[in-house]
């Protein structure tokens, strides 16, 4: 047991992570007094500071003692994020000093392991996925907690608490094999699609971490059908496929156990059917509108009906559900410009990311602004990068974020082809094309970096813009 009797304070290095923040809420939420350090302060750790937190923002000692005071390593948990470095000053003096340093996966799975677990897998959608199945399950009779991977627009926060549900959803993240450490009682797993080539080294074992991943499983996994994935469930643990099925022409001989068809297009609503193994709900509208969400609400509706959802709470959570932060967020909608902004950072993504706004918008003239995460995924994506970006209209890059990297010789942004742009004269260049446009312009930010910082100023500057349109 990682929560040792004796533990009576926990110090959070890297709490401004949105996984590590929802942990350092939880455990604030249970009595513990919390501390944390992050490198940069944010609108997140603003809000757990409100909360009672104390979070430092310079890497030292000085500030560590002087603002937080001696933490006894005996009575002191600290939960770290892979992306605070190794050569950190306050890491390197937490390890010398005999404090039980923990990653977040190993707390998060310790927490899990006392409830029944609803584990969302995949490269892309978990953050989405997850928090569709815990506005379902919270809203209904059966109750849930939550840690998500992003902030859920509904609750305006990444983590949920009901005291009498015996179920938690989680957002299970395969870097560093982090989903390794937990116990689902029942996962969905979305995509295996390549990624983190800097910590796997191939494709073959990223897929093979995820089949391990499905051995953990107790009860039940809802897989995508037609993923690249031979899971290895356990004897008893029940396999289950979902998938959408957009055309008569797309059926096939194996339908899956959960689809949604009869999609359309209404007053800028889209409406489907969903189809379980011996009922149909009919004209479920989806809360937001984006193509690529009938897949993800299939896969969330799948657990909650699973676990005994009701056909009309099904039906109200999903016309209700409000998103996540920067999950094709519309912060702007005029006759002139449209604003989106996304979190997508891995070619397909991108492209899941630019079909839907083709979709919603498709007379318009299509901006993308894009921000590189990691050195090591622009080099190993670089091709898929360039054939994505050049789908768009008009492509600004602006240079790698590089997290926990050290630069790579000749990894820039200028190998993606398009205008590399500094973030400081970004406003000023989306004002230009917008203006010079001749025709409605969608604007899309894209980046799983700090582009996110922005999206105000980017919003502010586009609702003031005139042109020829």
């Amino acid at each position: 047991m990682i929560l040792k009797n004796d533990i009576q304070t926990i110090f959070f290095l890297g709490i401004g992570g949105i996984g590590m923040s929802a942990l350092a809420r939880y455990f604030k939420h249970r009595g513990y007094p919390i501390y944390g350090y992050d490198r940069t302060s944010s609108e997140l750790t603003k809000e757990l500071e409100k909360e009672g937190m104390a979070v430092i923002y310079n890497d030292s000692i000085e500030d560590l003692k002087s603002k937080i005071g001696d933490l006894n390593p005996q009575h002191t948990l600290v939960v770290r994020t892979p992306a605070v470095p190794e050569d950190s000053v306050i890491y390197t003096y937490l390890r010398a000093h005999g404090y039980d340093i923990r990653k977040r996966a190993e707390v998060l799975g310790m927490v899990t392991r006392q409830m029944k677990a609803l584990c969302v897998a995949g490269t892309h959608g978990k953050t989405t996925t997850s928090t569709m199945i815990a506005h379902l399950l919270y809203r209904s009779e059966i109750g849930t907690s939550a840690f998500l991977g992003g902030i859920s627009m509904n609750y305006g926060t990444n983590v949920l608490f009901n005291r009498t549900s015996p179920y938690v959803v989680v957002e299970a993240d395969e870097y560093d094999r982090s989903f390794h450490h937990l116990t689902p009682y029942m996962s969905v797993v979305t995509a295996v699609d390549p990624d983190h080539l800097d910590i796997y080294g191939t494709p073959e074992a990223y897929r093979e971490a995820f089949a391990h991943y499905t051995s953990l499983i107790t009860g039940a996994l809802v897989m995508k059908q037609g993923i690249e994935l031979e899971p290895r469930l356990k004897k008893g643990v029940k396999g289950y496929t979902y998938g959408v099925v957009e055309s008569e022409k797309s059926r096939v001989e194996s339908m899956p156990d959960f689809f949604a068809d009869k999609i359309r297009v209404k007053s800028g609503q889209i409406y489907f059917d969903f189809h379980a193994s011996n009922e149909t709900i009919a004209d479920i509208r989806l809360g937001v509108p984006v193509w690529v969400n009938i897949e993800n609400a299939v896969a969330a509706m799948a657990v909650a009906w699973l676990l005994g959802v009701t056909a009309e709470e099904l039906r109200l959570g999903v016309a209700s559900f409000k998103g996540v932060w920067r999950r094709f967020n519309i912060h702007v909608n005029t006759p002139k410009v449209a604003y989106i902004d996304d979190y997508a950072h891995h070619p397909q993504e991108i492209a899941t990311a630019i079909d839907s706004v083709r979709k919603l918008y498709p007379e318009r003239k299509l901006i993308g602004v894009f921000q590189p995460h990691l050195y090591t995924r622009t080099r190993d994506f670089a091709e898929g990068f360039r054939t994505v970006l050049s789908t768009l209209d008009e492509s600004v890059l602006l240079p790698i974020y590089p997290a926990r990297e050290e630069p790579i010789p000749g990894v820039t942004s200028d190998m993606l082809g398009g205008m590399v742009v500094e973030k400081k004269d970004l406003i000023e260049e989306l004002k230009q094309r917008v203006a010079e446009s001749d025709k409605p312009v969608v604007v899309l930010t894209i980046g799983a970096g700090d582009i996110d910082r922005l999206v105000p100023d980017v919003t502010k500057a586009l609702k003031g813009v005139k042109g020829k349109v």
